[in-house]
């Protein structure tokens, strides 16, 4: 795991690389501390930097940028391929020869014969970039799944690129202006969406995309979405190949030249984890778990049985407000962009981090997959009763209006949003998941761009879906529920969860990595039918991992949160003022209160606006 940063261009900033490229090396520092590296063409047209948290290779071998042996090609490279030692058995045997133990010299080997069809053939999180000195080329990925981030800016000629938007504006090459399309889809979801950021003219490369730059110009295309497409299977042939693919994918993210830690929340997905890794692998295993003084939020003593249960070296985190309030300027100072999360990943990363470990896996992407949201009830019910109120338009669209300008809780506001759109997945999706309602979000933003719109069209901004495009589903699929998973997995997950993880693990110097949210296990199970993969309460994942002990699945769920509405209220406030921006927009809810704080304190700090 590591931070990357480059430059092409054609202009008069070519006499400038060795400053700007230092300015965005140092902005990255934290996310790579064992080593650096600076490239810079001959011609001058390109300029990659590295910062290196060396996992595979340890040796001066791994050292970034890295090229070919007759200098064509260079690769800067964020992330791990898990399936690099097949990939490079098969690249010997066409004869290729490799000077490293590292997976970066087999993306720049696979690259060299497969050009940007490698992309296909990567198992593993990646955000890279290769220059060819012959074609006077760039080629620029994403993973699939959107794990690693990349974002890049354009200007004529010139597009730079990096791991963090802190990086680019290192720079200060863009004009640093507020973005109303992220700023919206940052107040209707509590995250920026993709391929939005904050920042207007700074966009993030969607997941499952790749640029090509060459003399100037820059395009995009897709190579990988989400595709479910069920297939006749019974449930006992469903819980084997759930269980297969779980294995191989745990067995995959544990390659590493340095010891890897599992979080233990105590729910089923991190327990899930730690069970099979201990079906898997010899020697210790490492957990890590948080608590909490507050009797009604900690699951210490749960997570502190389940490391019992299978025999792992834990060590658990006590979090408690006056603790949390001291962490808190670290936190903010490691923001990237803002958003509703991100603490709990920050804080179960420090006690990693000061144990020594450098890899740790995550429970991440279980919801998604195997239905453990509300979303997956709620959100057909709301289709089903949207598709019943359309038979008396206009009266629907009444209630909606009056419900969303009058109603007095912040969910009656954004079902009177629902209830004037057409019933689609998307838009339930929207309204159920959603931290401030459209017409909020809407005054909000307009309090930050006054001169640029005097009033709200109606019903809703003429933007909206293009803010929301990468959610809004192009095909009909087997089912509402699989809608709903393909926007928790391409939304939620990739936008806030993913996103807040990488940067505050790196803030840690720690990888962070999501066998649940990986390429070849989703392929695996997207044919398994919604009614079984999507059952209530993950019974998909729970029967296909048998040694869940009893006393795990019985508990009701509770996600993991903070105590974060008591902590704001009490021992936070001086952190957490109570904006006031409108008398009709409520903030007693922590996490209103918590997107609004945490974007000043953006504005104000990183994005220095």
């Amino acid at each position: 795991m590591c931070g990357i940063a480059g430059i092409l261009t054609k202009t008069e900033i070519k006499n400038s690389l060795e400053t700007l490229m230092l300015r965005m090396q140092t902005a990255l520092q934290h996310r790579g501390p064992d080593d650096q590296g600076i490239y810079i063409s001959p011609d001058r047209e390109v300029a990659f930097a590295h910062t290196r948290l060396s996992i595979l290779d340890l040796s001066a071998a791994g050292h970034q940028p890295m090229s070919t042996p007759d200098g064509r090609y260079w690769i800067t490279f964020n992330g791990e391929i898990y399936n690099f030692l097949e990939l490079r058995q098969t690249l010997e045997a066409k004869g290729e020869k490799f000077y490293s133990q590292t997976d970066t010299e087999v993306i720049l080997k696979l690259f060299q014969q497969q050009g940007a069809e490698c992309v296909n053939n990567l198992r593993g999180m990646f955000a890279f970039a290769i220059w060819d000195n012959q074609e006077q080329s760039c080629f620029i990925a994403r993973d699939a799944l959107g794990i690693k981030p990349l974002y890049y800016w354009q200007s004529g000629s010139t597009l730079i690129f990096a791991s963090e938007l802190r990086a680019i504006l290192a720079t200060k090459l863009p004009s640093i202006a507020l973005s109303p399309e992220g700023l919206y889809g940052y107040l209707v979801s509590g995250t920026v969406p993709e391929p939005h950021t904050l920042i207007a003219g700074i966009h993030c490369l969607e997941a499952g995309h790749w640029l090509r730059w060459q003399a100037g110009n820059l395009r995009k295309q897709q190579y990988w979405q989400i595709n479910f497409t069920s297939e006749a299977i019974s449930l006992t042939e469903a819980k084997e190949k759930v269980r297969n693919a779980l294995i191989d994918s745990i067995e995959h993210h544990f390659i590493s030249d340095v010891p890897v830690g599992i979080f233990l929340s105590g729910g089923i997905d991190s327990t899930s984890i730690v069970a099979l890794a201990r079906q898997t692998q010899k020697g210790s295993l490492r957990t890590y778990s948080i608590a909490f003084e507050e009797d009604e939020w900690n699951e210490g003593e749960l997570a502190q049985k389940i490391a019992k249960e299978f025999e792992t070296d834990h060590t658990e985190y006590k979090v408690t407000a006056s603790l949390g309030k001291e962490l808190l300027p670290k936190f903010l100072a490691s923001i990237d962009q803002p958003s509703i999360d991100g603490f709990n990943t920050f804080c179960v990363s420090q006690i990693a981090h000061k144990d020594g470990t450098k890899v740790v896996l995550s429970g991440l992407g279980g919801d998604e997959l195997f239905g453990g949201y509300k979303t997956f009830q709620q959100v057909p019910k709301m289709v089903r009763l949207g598709q019943q109120l359309q038979k008396i338009q206009p009266i629907s669209t009444g209630i909606g209006k009056g419900l969303a300008s009058w109603g007095k809780s912040p969910r009656i506001k954004r079902l009177g949003d629902f209830l004037q759109q057409k019933p689609t997945t998307t838009a339930a999706y929207r309204s159920f998941r959603g931290i401030f309602s459209q017409r909020e979000a809407w005054k909000i933003t307009q309090h930050y761009f006054k001169d640029s719109w005097d009033q709200m069209p109606s019903p809703f901004p003429i933007w909206e879906e293009e803010v929301f495009q990468n959610t809004s589903i192009s095909t009909s699929l087997p089912s509402l529920e699989d809608e709903v998973s393909r926007l928790e997995l391409s939304c939620y997950m990739r936008n806030q969860l993913l996103r807040d993880s990488d940067v505050m693990s790196m803030a840690c110097g720690l990888e962070l990595r999501v066998p649940l949210v990986d390429r070849t296990l989703l392929e695996a199970i997207a044919s398994i039918p919604s009614k079984i993969r999507l059952a209530p309460g993950k019974q998909l994942l729970i029967q296909a991992v048998t040694e869940l002990p009893s006393w795990v699945l019985n508990r009701p769920k509770r996600g993991f949160f903070f105590p974060f509405q008591e902590w704001i209220e009490k021992d936070w406030n001086d952190y957490f003022p109570n904006h006031e921006l409108s008398a009709d927009i409520s903030l007693i809810l922590w996490y209103r209160n918590w997107s609004l704080a945490i974007f000043h304190h953006w504005l104000n700090e990183i994005a220095g606006l």
